[in-house]
């Protein structure tokens, strides 16, 4: 069964075609500035690149040029849509309606409706990807795989806020958590890199990118997470401050006479690295920076790893010890200095990283970085949200 991938933002759209027979990408690419002059399909197979400029004043026309790049003559991987079995789609939110991937019907699309207003950056761009794609390939099974369905494991105790229940009963505020598909990618790949079972394992995942979260997986099930009514929550990111003293917020609004909208603006897109730092959010202008010396930079980065190592300390704590801690994401996977102040002064937890290892090593493979004497096996495990997506898509659709 060959499983077209679809991850549609507010503006863009992502896409990857997998045979599942061997689970490889057959193609893959991205349709951005989606409503905005100048948009784009940026298409690639293997190693070649084609750039269609097109106008795309939305996602229907996006979907189009998608599937014609699919079966193009010259740079297509299929004759025809009938070799796409099935259609997997990245949707944010399930609140506590599913807790699992379901297949796309009109009631399960009237909920994702109806919780759209938990993730607005989010979920109305995933809606619309669904019913362009259902609009483009009528009668091709759906599959909806949500971000959120990884952490529905947790215990109320590590989802419940210190609010009125009222809150949570009438109006779903909880901790829901994020980037599930990737948690749950990762921490399977890492038992299997340990050798054994995942239910015998106890497993905190960091998923650090320009968005970061870290989860306590005990026995292959999500127990807590850093992000949680939404993504703002946790730590510090690219753009957003992570966990902060709501107080600040009515404060700021007082000082600068800044209303609510404008505050969060600034809590999501001008703080986390960028606020700190006054750099970037990019953490590969932020380490190019503290090279330099800039101080800024510099505690920018130490905030990032004292923030992780704190979440590290605290599910070793819940989970009562750990085996195996991973990074994945681009920035968990791709910079040491990061991993390094996480890791120092954790010989405690039995959290011990070879230098060598840390700074060193082949890209885009699973690799350990823990020293053979330390108690906990320290692994980089790249992750592959698309492909956890396209393995639901396909269960699903196989079962039904």
């Amino acid at each position: 069964m060959k499983i077209l991938v679809i991850n549609a933002g507010s503006s863009s759209l992502k896409y990857q075609l997998i045979d599942m027979e061997t689970e490889a990408v057959m193609a893959k690419g991205v349709c951005e500035r989606i409503g905005i002059d100048g948009s784009m399909l940026t298409h690639k197979v293997g190693k070649a690149e084609t750039v269609i400029k097109s106008p795309m004043p939305d996602h229907n026309e996006a979907i189009r040029l998608v599937l014609e790049a699919l079966v193009d003559k010259k740079h297509g991987v299929v004759k025809s849509m009938s070799e796409i079995g099935a259609v997997g789609h990245r949707m944010v939110h399930s609140a506590e309606d599913f807790t699992e991937s379901v297949l796309v019907t009109d009631k399960v699309m009237e909920i994702c409706r109806n919780n759209g207003e938990l993730a607005p950056l989010h979920q109305p761009a995933n809606i619309i990807g669904v019913e362009a794609c259902k609009k483009a390939m009528p009668g091709v099974p759906m599959a909806l795989v949500f971000d959120t369905a990884f952490h529905h494991t947790m215990p109320k105790k590590a989802y419940m806020y210190g609010l009125p229940y009222e809150y949570y009963k009438d109006y779903k505020v909880r901790r829901y958590g994020f980037h599930g598909t990737s948690h749950k990618f990762v921490a399977s790949e890492a038992a299997k890199f340990v050798g054994k079972d995942i239910k015998d394992l106890k497993i905190i995942t960091c998923h650090l990118g320009n968005g970061s979260s870290i989860s306590a997986v005990n026995g292959g099930k999500c127990v807590d997470t850093s992000m949680g009514f939404t993504p703002l929550e946790g730590l510090p990111m690219g753009t957003r401050c992570g966990d902060i003293d709501p107080s600040v917020i009515e404060y700021m609004m007082g000082k600068t006479g800044m209303n609510v909208h404008d505050m969060l603006n600034v809590c999501n897109k001008k703080s986390g690295m960028l606020g700190l730092s006054g750099v970037s959010s990019d953490f590969r202008d932020l380490t190019a920076a503290a090279e330099k010396g800039d101080e800024r930079a510099i505690l920018a980065l130490d905030v990032f790893g004292y923030t992780v190592k704190k979440f590290v300390g605290a599910y070793a704590a819940a989970m009562n010890g750990l085996d195996v801690l991973v990074f994945t994401a681009g920035v968990g996977e791709h910079t040491p200095e990061v991993r390094e102040r996480v890791a120092e002064n954790m010989e405690y937890l039995g959290i011990k990283i070879d230098e060598k290892k840390n700074y060193s090593g082949e890209r885009g493979i699973a690799r350990e970085l823990s020293t053979p004497d330390s108690r906990v096996k320290v692994l980089i495990i790249p992750t592959n949200e698309e492909l956890v997506i396209a393995r639901e898509t396909k269960e699903l659709v196989e079962s039904k």
